[in-house]
């Protein structure tokens, strides 16, 4: 690590009080050295990082990182805090802040180290003798491994090999198809084909007190390519586990870390599969087959997660893994000895977890609905845009047009009009039941869909609706938990997920969607309904503000989403009320609002951006009108509090208008490419415009005001640069 971190690197001394300045203070450290090249693009980059899951660890411990366009080299650098920042962890703040810079291409090896780095902060003496250090370049040679950590009051001449700080490329992990010896007072962890199990072409020797076998009643044999043997009695349990972070450089290796520790605290087998940016090494499908039970600590979907299927299944986050290992080998055990199974492996979604066990009901249920209308927008898209060129070619009397299959005449324009209104219609039908099956599928993985879609099939034939598929989405992925909770003899788990699931979760589903509470839901769509197609005047311009208002808060997150679903669900139906039409006009057009201004700011007034904002806001132009809110993340993600209350008020002000000026909409999405398409549209696109130049007034006239911070790098005219940059996802690992 010698080429990472040097003493410039290294601030004993961090006088920053929050978590901002801290990641500027030690950034501007690695500007300095020609290690970073944007300082403000490269802070974005950290925050967009930090906005997905904050960094503090228990034990005192930020660790802010990304991999970044504008990092040349892989560096580290550390600050020691003396009043403490706040990272986000729940036991306080944090003393010890280490900023990692990843380049977007960074080298396998390099991140190899880094997280070798990330595992020696799980080592409390490593830590310890960090916070007692008092010279920056010692500092800098304990975390190279230059200079091993040892016990307070340890003289260095007493232990010359110790490695608990060493992260060099010969650290504790041996890697290598042709695993290597274990030594040490534990034994380092040699991984290879097998994961932590070291194996080679004539097989690893496991070291005992002096023997190449272990003996004894619990001990296991190392025997060439046959992996593990137990002999004895009992052998003890064995645990596979999986850990992955956003990033996989830092979180991802300390998950793994801190499970094995936990592992060998609790006297079982625990092999992890660390799924970092270096790649990952499979664990030899031998080690899963023996498994009992398995654990994944992930922010992002798990590779190859049909590896793992039948066996008792913790999920969580990856910092659960690292904070609390020992709950979740208890919990896992636990469910191995009532004998859950996971029924199968679905595959990568949206929401890839239920969510930690330590969330409120409320994130839990957020994500939930969340997985359902992720996988319902694309048939409302798909369906109302053909709907929409049903119209569009055919006129509104499209609707009583015959069966295609009954008359469909090649030449005529109608026969296509007919064709493409009723293949719409078709996906339409499927909404309903897809955002019921999937909404069970976030709750209960695969056996979900099948109680979910029949929920979301019974709720549009009693007309339940939107709602309705709501609630029987939640009803059957709950039915479903509480089916996989029951304790089922071993000959039984084999059919559980195809037969026994479907029919006992479907025939409750169905029992209390037609007898129990399907009627007074159906009653509430049809008010809500009423409701709509009554508003008129002032009632219907404060729902468009309020609409807009939804559109722009987060710019696509889930208030946003819920805005957006609110209007599809109301064209979702074969002749859609006027007021629901007002609605779907009103938040396209409010979300449109965020790119194009942030597009047009960037242009009448550059030189309050950087020259990377500059160039998103050119994207943005097309962004904003093909009606994806998301074209001005970059700029909120950089400058939140004038950028988001900003777009608000132009985004309400443009829902307010829209319905005002009666403009209705049928198609869900298209933005200026489907104006045609749109009632009124002139002055709908004036209802635009009007909110587009009030949120660029807003954002000039804020970014205006602010005083350029300290270090602020300038473009090449001389314009002050703001502290704010391009908003980069984060490579997912």
């Amino acid at each position: 690590m010698s080429d990472m971190i040097t003493a410039e690197l290294v601030d004993l001394d961090l006088s920053a009080d929050t978590k901002e300045a801290a990641a500027r203070a030690l950034a501007e450290r690695m500007v300095a050295l020609g290690r970073v090249t944007d300082l403000d693009g490269f802070l974005a980059d950290v925050a967009a990082r930090e906005a997905q899951m904050p960094t503090g660890l228990d034990g005192g411990i930020g660790i802010p990182h990304c991999r970044s366009a504008h990092v040349t080299e892989p560096t580290l650098a550390f600050g020691r805090s003396a009043a403490g920042i706040d990272f986000g962890a729940a036991d306080g703040p944090a003393d010890l802040i280490f900023l990692i810079a990843a380049p977007a291409g960074a080298d396998d090896a390099h991140l190899t180290i880094l997280s070798s780095l990330a595992r020696q902060l799980m080592n409390s003496e490593f830590t310890d003798a960090l916070r007692a250090v008092d010279d920056p370049a010692a500092a800098a040679a304990l975390l190279r491994g230059d200079e091993p950590a040892r016990p307070a009051g340890q003289p260095a001449s007493e232990d010359p090999v110790a490695s608990a700080g060493a992260a060099s490329p010969a650290d504790a992990t041996a890697t290598g198809q042709d695993a290597t010896t274990a030594t040490g007072e534990v034994g380092a962890t040699a991984t290879g084909e097998v994961g932590a199990t070291a194996t080679g072409e004539v097989g690893a020797t496991a070291t005992g007190e002096d023997a190449a076998t272990a003996t004894g009643e619990d001990a296991a044999k190392v025997t060439g390519k046959d992996d593990v043997t137990a002999t004895g009695e009992d052998r003890p349990f064995r645990i596979v586990a999986v850990t992955s972070c956003p990033t996989g450089i830092a979180h991802t290796y300390m998950a793994a870390e801190s499970l094995e520790n936990a592992g060998r605290e609790a006297g079982v087998e625990l092999t992890v599969e660390p799924q970092g940016s270096a790649g990952f090494t499979r664990l030899d499908p031998r080690v899963i087959a023996a498994a009992d039970a398995v654990i994944f600590a992930h922010d992002v979907p798990v590779r190859e997660k049909e590896r793992f299927a039948g066996k008792p299944t913790v999920d969580v986050g990856v910092k659960a893994g690292i904070n609390r290992p020992a709950e979740l080998i208890a919990e896992v055990r636990e469910k191995a000895a009532r004998g859950e199974v996971t029924a199968g492996s679905a595959p990568a979604t949206p929401v890839e977890r239920s969510g930690d066990s330590g969330e409120g009901y409320g994130t839990k249920l957020r994500k939930w609905l969340m997985s359902g209308v992720s996988y319902m927008v694309p048939f409302v898209a798909a369906g109302g845009l053909l709907i929409a060129l049903g119209f569009a070619i055919g006129g509104y009397e499209i609707n009583k047009a015959p069966s295609v299959m009954d008359h469909f005449v090649w030449t005529q324009a109608d026969s296509w009009a007919a064709l493409l209104f009723q293949i719409g219609g078709v996906a339409f039908g499927f909404l309903v039941p897809v955002l019921a099956g999937y909404i069970a599928y976030g709750m209960a993985d695969r056996p979900g869909l099948v109680p979910g879609f029949v929920g979301g099939a019974i709720s549009l034939t009693i007309n339940a609706g939107f709602l309705g598929g709501l609630a029987a989405g939640l009803i059957a992925g709950g039915v479903v938990i509480a089916i996989q909770k029951v304790r089922i003899p071993a000959a039984m788990r084999g059919i559980m997920p195809v037969v026994v699931i479907p029919l006992i979760s479907s025939a409750i589903v169905g029992f209390l969607m037609f007898v129990v509470i399907g009627k007074p839901i159906a009653e509430a769509q049809k008010g809500m309904t009423d409701w709509l197609n009554g508003l008129s005047g002032s009632n219907a311009i404060l729902l468009g503000a309020l609409l807009g208002l939804m559109m722009c808060f987060d710019l696509g997150g889930p208030v946003n989403k819920v805005a957006y679903t609110f209007a599809t669900a109301g064209i979702a139906v074969a002749s859609p009320s006027d007021s629901a039409m007002k609605i779907m006009a009103a938040v396209m057009a409010a979300g449109m609002v965020p790119p194009l201004a942030m597009a047009l700011a960037t242009t009448v007034r550059g030189k309050l951006f950087t020259q990377t904002e500059r160039e998103n806001g050119k994207a943005a132009w097309v962004l904003g009108a093909s009606f994806i809110s998301e074209g001005a993340i970059p700029f909120a993600a950089a400058d939140p509090l004038r950028v988001i209350p900003a777009s608000m008020a132009g985004g309400a002000l443009t829902g307010a208008l829209s319905m005002a000026f009666g403009a209705t909409l049928r198609a869900p999405h298209g933005g200026i490419f489907v104006v045609p398409l749109i009632g009124n549209p002139l002055l709908y696109l004036v209802a635009i415009a009007a909110g587009v130049c009030v949120t660029t007034a807003l954002v000039v006239v804020l970014k205006g005001l602010r005083k350029p911070a300290p270090g602020a790098t300038t473009a090449s005219g001389g314009d002050t640069m703001a502290p704010a940059a391009e908003h980069k996802q984060p490579v997912a690992a």
